[in-house]
């Protein structure tokens, strides 16, 4: 695909992406109440956290950022940047949801990556399309388990943009909802790829293969098996703190056969605080 933005504009996305990041991890460490009307329409302050993850799925090689960001967050009845993401909300009731949203990873120079020494960089990555979110039950106030569905175009911007596959990644998870300090979440879910997108992770074109990594073509399928635990305490009327820890299993992954697939498990971590500077007097869901 030709490229449609210079670098400077994909400096821009990356920008962009961390903010979103950001925006994401404030919204998660804030959106403890599940009744709307106890929100503010906005928030909006400063985000300060730390991120260690693989670099790609099944790396050995690890990605670390720290970042200090503004942040906002902005609970609107369609328009909404909360702890789901960016994106518009297009279907809500008590029980079901149906949204169109954004979702994203940092880039990762190969110069840092042994298995990929020589190889093109992985670019910023962002992900879009719909999502479904269905209440399964609701054992006791502030709990609730819940399927999500999102399947999404994952776009690549790196000195240009192209569309380097679709994810499919079907979850259940569990939200526990402590009035006041606590916020807990737990998921299960599959992270599926369709061919580009394994291509892009686990391909090795014949141009880039050496003794020690022959060519290889990946196949669609099953990328990883994850369990996440996320959770956030408030500290005081304006500061929250937050934290999350990931596991990746790629036990049965479609492309274990890759050269550049280094090992059978990964795990993630980020930790970080949020200082309110303003919010709205409105409440959530009064604008778009």
């Amino acid at each position: 695909m030709p490229a449609l933005f210079t670098p400077p504009t994909c400096l821009r996305h990356a920008l962009v992406l961390c903010l979103a990041l950001a925006t994401g991890c404030a919204a998660q460490a804030q959106d403890r109440d599940a009744e709307p009307g106890r929100q503010p329409l906005w928030e909006a302050g400063v985000f300060a956290g730390a991120l260690s993850t693989p670099a790609y799925p099944a790396s050995s090689q690890r990605n670390q950022r720290a970042l200090v960001l503004p942040f906002l967050v902005y609970r609107g009845e369609v328009l909404r940047a909360d702890r789901d993401g960016l994106g518009a909300r297009m279907v809500h009731t008590d029980r079901f949801e149906f949204d169109i949203g954004f979702a994203g990873s940092l880039p990762a120079s190969s110069n840092d990556i042994e298995l990929r020494q020589g190889m093109p960089d992985l670019g910023t990555l962002i992900e879009f399309g719909p999502r479904v979110k269905m209440v399964l039950t609701e054992p006791a106030p502030g709990q609730r388990a819940t399927l999500e569905l999102p399947l999404r175009a994952v776009l690549e911007f790196n000195g240009g943009e192209r569309q380097v596959g679709t994810a499919l990644e079907p979850k259940l998870a569990y939200e526990w909802h402590a009035r006041g300090d606590w916020r807990l979440k737990s998921a299960l879910s599959w992270v599926l790829g369709d061919q580009a997108l394994n291509q892009y992770f686990y391909a090795v074109p014949a141009v880039y293969a050496t003794a020690t990594r022959p060519a290889y073509a990946a196949q669609a399928g099953l990328i990883s098996t994850r369990l996440t635990v996320d959770g956030s305490k408030r500290l005081g009327p304006d500061v929250n703190l937050f934290a999350f820890a990931r596991y990746d299993l790629h036990d049965g992954a479609a492309n274990q056969a890759s050269p550049l697939f280094a090992q059978n498990q990964g795990s993630s971590f980020g930790l970080g605080l949020t200082w309110t500077l303003g919010r709205s007097q409105s409440p959530a869901g009064a604008a778009p």
